[in-house]
């Protein structure tokens, strides 16, 4: 005879899923809904700044400030969206097999020429044959962005990224370090928090991202940080067989 507790406590948990689900959708579907007339607006918010960017009048540059204000946090608020939108696109992926440390690599050459310039030395450390891992390959790439995005904000002096690839068991694994500002503890355990951001103007949405990027492909995410010593963030992917030849 079926537990009687078991079958409510299930049937609570399904009536949650649902109803999480529903809600999910209606965010999704009225960021929509705003993504268009918001659009408008920071473009013609950019034009009436360009209209006003030679004013000679102490009138005109009154506005022309004004106009700078309001189009710095309509440009601000798309971003929000637009990462907003990232963030509930996340559910269901196409993955084909792929080499971990090829996706990577093309990361570090797409991100290095700004961390360059930000003073941020880039080094790699690729296993040789790591096993292939099914990857939504343009998704993980998103997620790793915002991986490296996230050390370089942390390292606004300068400082070393290391990306490590290997594999342990049945995961492939990598390792994304720098040599940053590190975090408290109080702010490790609210990283991956929606919302969630400590540097002024950002969504808090990029690791959330990451993690729901990571989690839709049956793997893993975690981080160690230590205040002034860095950061790292690990992850793990389930991979497809034993090491390539």
């Amino acid at each position: 005879m079926a537990d009687p507790t078991y079958s409510d406590e299930r049937a609570t948990n399904d009536r949650l899923r649902a109803q999480y689900a529903e809600i999910a959708q209606l965010a999704g579907g009225l960021a929509h809904e705003i993504r268009n007339p918001l659009s408008t607006i920071c473009l013609n918010l950019d034009l009436m700044a360009e209209d006003f960017r030679e004013a000679e009048s102490a009138r005109d540059r009154r506005v022309c400030q004004k106009i700078e204000r309001v189009r710095k946090e309509a440009h601000r608020l798309q971003n929000i969206l637009e990462d907003f939108l990232r963030f509930a696109r996340v559910q269901e992926i196409k993955r084909v097999p792929s080499d971990l440390n090829v996706v990577v690599e093309a990361m570090r050459d797409f991100c290095e020429p700004q961390a360059m310039v930000q003073g941020v030395v880039v080094r790699t450390f690729y296993e040789t044959g790591l096993p292939k891992v099914a990857l939504d390959v343009d998704l993980f790439r998103q997620a790793l962005l915002n991986l490296i995005l996230n050390a370089q904000h942390a390292m606004p002096n300068g400082g070393e990224m290391i990306l490590t690839t290997r594999h342990e068991g049945p995961w492939a694994i990598l390792d994304v370090t720098d040599t940053g500002v590190g975090m408290t503890e109080d702010v490790r355990s609210r990283v991956f928090d929606a919302f969630y951001s400590t540097r002024p103007g950002g969504s808090g949405l990029g690791l959330p991202t990451t993690r729901k990027i990571v989690e839709a492909h049956g793997g893993t995410i975690s981080v160690q940080s230590e205040p002034s010593k860095g950061t790292q963030f690990t992850i793990r992917l389930p991979h497809l067989g034993p090491p390539s030849s």
